[in-house]
């Protein structure tokens, strides 16, 4: 399939919608890469609502560049018994943004829901023989055994700390309201669905007085009084935006606006995610035909990355490392080991045979296909085609990225509206180990597609308690050797895309796009 070319480049010069600043000078507009379809970190994975956590919740500990934790809502913390009992201590003058008082009963209830759900503080839930609040300032856990990663678990944006009433919302339901923690509070009256989401700067909260700000740590201040998100129409809106000076910032230009946008002087372009994206055709495992590795291994064989990645990032091949595995070149633990395995069979019409002899008779594939995020579009078109080029009965579903991140979460048969596929992608620093990669979690924390693979449980146990990188190493590649025979998804390629944002701003660092510490001038 010939890459697809989203727009002309001289879209740029297209007009677009007054946007205006009617908020004056101290507003920061930001287009987002897809609306905000849910805003519960604990519920959904997705990438946009990671970003609004980021923006509304704080957290105990954050994650500096290097992916270390450091202390953030906590002033200190105090390891006993060999490792097994953590006593972690609030800072002072810590406040929801209803004015209410944090305490360590909301941090209880907190981490404990996403336990739930998220792969990290999963691990600490299944190693914690007791949660408590023994002050209102005090949270004590008790370990069944040492656990290294406590703080890089807590550190994780999905503990992030709501009150306890909320808080013990379950996590596999959606929480009712958004009383935050961070340095920003949403305004859920102005929120328009599919057009706005906004933000003001919490009075409440008190930012770290000490430290650097570094990713997710250090002192998070608001320099805005009022945060926009504006999910524009199409690219050309946004492209058009940016140039005159009616956006700040732009999170994800498509690939072939690029040229024509590092030429206005007035922008800068630059690669802030320093993990990229990994594209990812996600299998659903309850129902059939994928239920049956076998199956999944034959459309594994049939994807070629470098189409996958052409379709989208053709125009700017510097962007794209190919091949790829579970984990983000350039992350300690990235092999390649058994890539190969992706797009091994050429003959489409030997992959045809190898999925009759999996027991495939023409049952219908509902592919969940986003429209609204460029490179999945190119996805969902490429794959496609291929199931249709590899005889599956495909029914091609174009929906808009907040209904797939809804229908995604449905475990209903086909018949009642349930999926086979969905197209993402897997990114940042939730790709780079074993314990953040959703993707590869199986059992009772699976991420949406439900693989059963106690294998690769075992696999992440002995991750955590081996001596040193090296062993870690040699455990990685038996992950990924059996990620290729179970086949939970398939990794699609590696691409690494800009960011676009008027050059007056100052502030914006690697990682996720965080409205804290960005500034104009």
């Amino acid at each position: 399939m010939k890459r697809r070319t989203f727009l002309a480049s001289s879209a740029v010069a297209l007009a677009a919608p007054a946007i205006g600043r009617a908020q004056g000078a101290n507003t920061l507009k930001f287009v987002p890469h897809a609306d905000l379809a849910s805003l519960d970190p604990v519920w959904t994975t997705a990438d946009i609502t990671r970003n609004f956590s980021l923006a509304v919740f704080d957290t105990l500990y954050g994650l500096d560049a290097q992916l270390n934790p450091q202390l953030q809502m906590a002033a200190g913390d105090k390891v006993e018994d060999g490792g097994k009992l953590w006593e972690i201590t609030l800072r002072d003058g810590l406040k929801f943004h209803d004015g209410t008082p944090v305490l360590a009963k909301d941090a209880v209830a907190s981490i404990a829901r996403a336990g739930q759900r998220s792969p990290l503080v999963n691990l600490l839930s299944q190693r914690t023989a007791e949660m408590t609040a023994p002050s209102d300032k005090v949270i004590r856990i008790r370990l069944k055994a040492p656990f290294s990663m406590v703080r890089d678990a807590l550190a994780d944006y999905t503990a992030a700390i709501m009150p306890e009433r909320i808080a013990k919302t379950s996590g596999n339901d959606q929480v009712p309201e958004i009383v935050g923690s961070g340095p920003f509070k949403f305004l859920p009256n102005e929120r328009v669905p599919g057009s706005k989401v906004v933000f003001a700067k919490a009075d409440t909260y008190a930012p770290r007085a000490d430290g650097t700000m570094s990713f997710t740590a250090g002192p998070k201040v608001a320099h805005f009084d009022r945060v926009e998100w504006l999910m524009l129409p199409d690219p050309a809106t946004s492209a058009a935006a940016i140039a005159n000076g009616e956006i700040d910032w732009w999170e994800n230009p498509p690939i072939d606006l690029l040229p024509s946008l590092k030429q206005n002087k007035a922008l800068a372009v630059k690669t802030i995610d320093p993990y990229g994206s990994i594209g990812c055709l996600r299998f659903n495992h309850l129902n059939t035909p994928f239920d049956k590795p076998a199956m999944r291994r034959a459309v594994l064989s049939a994807c070629n990355q470098d189409d996958y990645m052409m379709a989208y990032a053709g125009a700017d091949p510097s962007v794209i490392h190919n091949p790829v595995g579970l984990f983000s070149p350039g992350s300690p633990y990235a092999t390649t080991i058994g890539c190969e395995n992706v797009g091994r069979v050429k003959d489409l019409k030997q992959v045809q045979k190898d999925l009759a002899a999996a027991g495939y008779n023409g049952e219908r594939i509902v592919l969940l296909g986003p429209t609204t995020i460029p490179p999945l579009h190119a996805y969902s078109q490429v794959t496609a085609d291929l199931l249709k080029r590899i005889g599956m009965n495909v029914d091609y579903q174009a929906l808009d990225w907040g209904t797939v991140v809804q229908r995604r979460a449905s475990k209903e048969t086909i018949d009642k509206g349930g999926w086979n596929i969905f197209m993402t992608n897997l990114g940042g620093s939730g790709n780079v180990s074993p314990v953040s990669a959703s993707a590869i979690r199986s059992g009772a924390a699976a991420w949406f597609g439900w693989p059963n693979m106690p294998k690769m449980e075992a696999l992440r146990d002995a991750w955590l308690d081996a001596p040193d990188l090296a062993a870690q190493k040699k455990i990685v590649e038996q992950m990924q050797m059996l990620a290729w025979d179970e086949a939970p998804y398939v990794p699609l390629g590696y691409y690494a895309g800009p960011v676009v944002y008027r050059t007056g701003l100052s502030g914006i660092r690697d990682g996720f796009p965080q409205m804290y510490g960005v500034k104009r001038g």
